[in-house]
């Protein structure tokens, strides 16, 4: 989904401060959500990390929010069985009627004090949308902290690159229907 086509006015809306939307879901790992390796299967850390991205969308939005994509996944450690997992998101970019959620994996072992360890990271973006599921406009985040500003405009470039993939794509394809290489 894009930013085209979007239903209602934006410009006037007031811009959020990044802690307005900021969220954590915790979630202690069970037998359950193990893979077949005795880990927790990374569909589980995919879907903690969809779930309080989309909290954030939803709450910097003002109402519902869809995934449009997941950019940049990345599993550094393996999650175990008894592990309190730590799901953090913010809001570090908005377009018109898109945000891109930043979100921070921790663990700890329940049963231990020692400190939580990064085990995975995301960029998601999310597309607002109106109770027909068209796009609507997002108030603008402001970035707080120096942190943030440097979120916001790494999210810059990351949505700088997701759109020259997507052109060279699509010119790509365009070029092999031409050449009668459909596929």
């Amino acid at each position: 989904m894009t930013d085209q086509g979007v239903t209602e006015p934006g410009d006037d809306l007031p811009g959020k401060p990044t802690f307005a939307s900021r969220t954590t879901l915790s979630h202690i790992m069970t037998a359950s959500d193990t893979n077949l390796l005795g880990t927790v299967h990374g569909g589980v850390i995919m879907k903690l990390v969809d779930d309080a991205a989309g909290a954030v969308a939803g709450r910097h939005s003002g109402g519902p929010a869809v995934t449009a994509s997941m950019d940049e996944m990345a599993f550094l450690e393996p999650v175990r069985v008894g592990d309190l997992v730590h799901v953090s998101a913010q809001c570090n970019w908005t377009g018109r009627s898109s945000m891109e959620i930043g979100v921070r994996v921790m663990a700890e072992r329940w049963n231990e004090s020692t400190p939580a360890q990064q085990v995975g990271s995301a960029y998601l973006v999310f597309a607002a949308v109106d109770e027909d599921g068209r796009p609507r406009f997002v108030p603008p985040v402001i970035p707080e902290t120096e942190k943030d500003r440097r979120r916001y405009q790494e999210a810059q470039i990351r949505r700088t690159h997701r759109l020259a993939r997507r052109r060279a794509i699509k010119e790509l394809r365009e070029q092999r229907v031409a050449e009668g290489l459909e596929d």
